[in-house]
C-alpha cells in the first residue's frame, strides 16, 4: 500500500541546486553521457545509445519516466526497423496485467488508513509494551514504523506519520534530537520490505514471479531488520544512559491494544487471505480498501466524507505516475531484448566463471549506487530485466533475489543525495540534511549488516514461503 508522495516517483537523478562540487560532477556526467551518445552513433550500437541517452536525460534533471521514454523511442526510431506505432500495443499489453491492478488499490488503501489516527494508536501500543526499556521511546517508534509500514506500505509516509509524533516526544523526554531522527528515518524504510509492498508487486510483474510468495518472503527479513534497528537503539541508549520511561500498567496495555486492534488486523487480513486462498493478491488489495473505509467511517470514526475526494485525487496521481514509469520501462525492456543484452551479460558472467556469491556482491554494489539516485520502482523496472536472467543462470532463487533488491532499495531511501526519507525527516525535525544523514549512521550500518545476512542466508527470506507454499 504505497501511498507515496508524487515527488518520489518523478525524482530527477541529481538535485537542481547544490554546492559547486555537485554542479561540476553533474556537468562531468552530462558530458560523459553525451560522448557516449556520439560514440554509439559512430559505431552503430543501439545498446550503448539507449544507456547513454538514458543517463544524459537523468543527469539533465528530467523525470525518470520521461528519460526512459525519450531514450527508448529515440533508439527504436534511429537504430531499429520497428515501427513506432507498434510500441503503443506493446505498452498496452504490458500494462494489461492482472497483478498490476493491485497497485492502485493498495495505494488507495494506504491513503485511507494514513488519513486517520492509525499512527497515534500504533505508537501508544508500542510505547505501552516496550517504552520502559532503555531507549524505549526509540524502540517503540521503530516498532510503530514496522506496524505502520504493514498498513501504509510507504516509507516517506511512515517517517512523516511516526516521526511527526515521536520526535518531539523524544526530545521533550530528554533524548537528543539526532537519536530520534536517525532511528525513525531508517525504520521508515521498512515500508517497502514489510508487505504489502508496491515495489514487490512491480518486481514480480517485471520478472513474472508469484506476488504471494514475495509478500511472505518479506515478513521474516522485515521483522529481523526491525529487531536489529531496535537493538541499536537499545545499545546507544544504554551506552549514553538516556532516561527511562515509566512502565505502563496492565490496564494501560490492554487499552492500547484494544484501540489498535483494527489497525493491526489489516495486514493479517491481507496476508492471511492470500495464503488461505480466499483471494488473490489483487483481490486482497480491493478488500483492504473496503476494510479501510469500514474501519475509518464506522469504527475509528476519524474518516470523513470530505476527506474522500482528496484521498482519491492523491491515489490517482500516485498510480498514474507509477504506471507511467512502468509503461516506459517496458519499452526500455523491449530494447534490451532486441539487443540481447541480458543474454550477452549471462555469457560474459559464465565466461568469467563467476559464482553466485561474487555476482550478488556486484549486484549489491550496483543497487547501492543506483539507490542513491533513483527511486525503487525505476530501479526495479530498469535493472531487474538485466540482472534477473544472470541470477537464474547462476541458480539463485528468484524470490530471494527479489528480497535482496528490496533491501537495497531500503538503503537507497536513507542515503543522499536523493534518499527521500532523509528529506522527510529533515522537514519534520528542522535539522539540516547533512545532520540527518549523520544521525542515521548507526542504524544505516545495521541495515547494511541485515543486507549482508539476507544476501548470504537465503533461508531467512525463503523459509516462510517454502513452508506455506512448498518448495518452488
Amino acid at each position: 500500500m504505497n501511498a507515496v508522495p508524487k515527488q518520489t516517483l518523478e525524482q530527477p537523478l541529481m538535485p537542481k541546486s547544490g554546492t559547486p562540487l555537485k554542479k561540476y560532477s553533474s556537468l562531468f556526467f552530462i558530458v560523459l553521457s553525451l560522448v557516449g551518445v556520439i560514440y554509439s552513433v559512430m559505431i552503430g550500437s543501439a545498446a550503448l545509445a539507449v544507456f547513454s541517452l538514458l543517463f544524459l536525460c537523468l543527469f539533465l534533471g528530467l523525470p525518470i519516466a520521461i528519460s526512459l521514454g525519450l531514450a527508448s523511442f529515440a533508439v527504436i526510431y534511429f537504430f531499429t526497423t520497428d515501427p513506432l506505432p507498434d510500441l503503443a500495443g506493446k505498452v498496452f499489453s504490458g500494462l494489461d496485467n492482472f497483478p498490476l491492478m493491485a497497485i492502485p488499490f493498495f495505494v488507495l488503501a494506504g491513503n485511507i488508513f494514513t488519513t486517520g489516527g492509525v499512527a497515534k494508536r500504533l505508537i501508544n501500543l508500542a510505547n505501552a509494551y516496550i517504552g520502559h526499556l532503555p531507549g524505549g521511546l526509540s524502540i517503540a517508534a521503530i516498532m510503530s514504523c514496522a506496524l505502520f509500514a504493514a498498513i501504509s506500505g510507504s516509507s516517506p509516509a511512515t517517517v512523516a506519520a511516526i516521526g511527526g509524533i515521536m520526535i518531539p516526544a523524544m526530545v521533550k523526554f530528554g533524548y537528543p534530537k539526532s537519536y530520534g531522527v536517525g532511528s525513525i528515518a531508517t525504520a521508515g524504510s521498512l515500508g517497502i520490505l514489510i508487505p504489502p509492498s508496491v515495489p514487490m508487486i512491480v518486481y514480480c510483474v517485471t520478472v513474472e514471479q508469484s506476488v504471494g510468495r514475495m509478500f511472505l518472503a518479506g515478513i521474516v527479513p522485515g521483522i529481523f531488520l526491525a529487531g536489529l534497528l531496535a537493538f541499536v537503539s537499545f545499545y546507544v541508549a544504554k551506552k549514553n544512559k538516556y532516561p527511562l520511561s515509566p512502565k505502563a500498567t496492565f490496564s494501560e496495555k490492554m487499552k492500547a491494544f484494544r484501540e489498535s486492534i483494527w489497525s493491526l488486523s489489516l495486514p493479517i487480513l491481507v496476508i492471511g487471505g492470500i495464503y488461505s486462498g480466499l483471494f488473490t493478491p489483487t483481490e486482497s488489495a480491493a478488500v483492504a480498501c473496503f476494510f479501510g473505509l469500514i474501519v475509518g467511517f464506522f469504527i475509528h470514526r476519524d474518516l470523513r466524507i470530505k476527506d474522500i475526494p482528496g484521498i482519491l485525487i492523491e491515489s490517482t496521481k500516485t498510480t498514474a505516475m507509477l504506471f507511467f514509469i512502468i509503461a516506459m520501462a517496458m519499452v526500455f525492456a523491449h530494447i534490451l531484448t532486441l539487443e540481447r543484452i541480458p543474454h550477452e551479460l549471462v555469457s560474459v558472467i559464465k565466461d568469467m566463471n563467476m559464482g553466485p556469491i561474487a555476482f550478488l556482491l556486484i549486484v549489491n554494489l550496483i543497487l547501492f549506487i543506483a539507490g542513491q539516485f533513483m527511486e525503487p520502482t525505476a530501479i526495479i523496472t530498469i535493472l531487474a530485466p538485466i540482472l534477473f536472467p544472470v541470477a537464474m543462470a547462476l541458480g539463485i532463487d528468484p524470490i530471494h533475489f527479489g528480497i535482496i533488491i528490496i533491501v537495497n532499495m531500503e538503503i537507497g531511501m536513507i542515503t543522499p543525495p536523493v534518499g527521500l526519507n532523509l528529506y522527510v525527516a529533515s522537514g519534520i525535525s528542522k535539522m539540516s540534511l547533512v545532520d540527518v544523514t549523520k544521525a542515521t549512521g548507526p542504524w544505516l550500518l545495521a541495515t547494511v549488516v541485515a543486507l549482508a545476512i539476507v544476501t548470504f542466508v537465503p533461508q531467512l527470506s525463503l523459509w516462510l514461503p517454502n513452508f506455506l507454499y512448498g518448495l518452488q
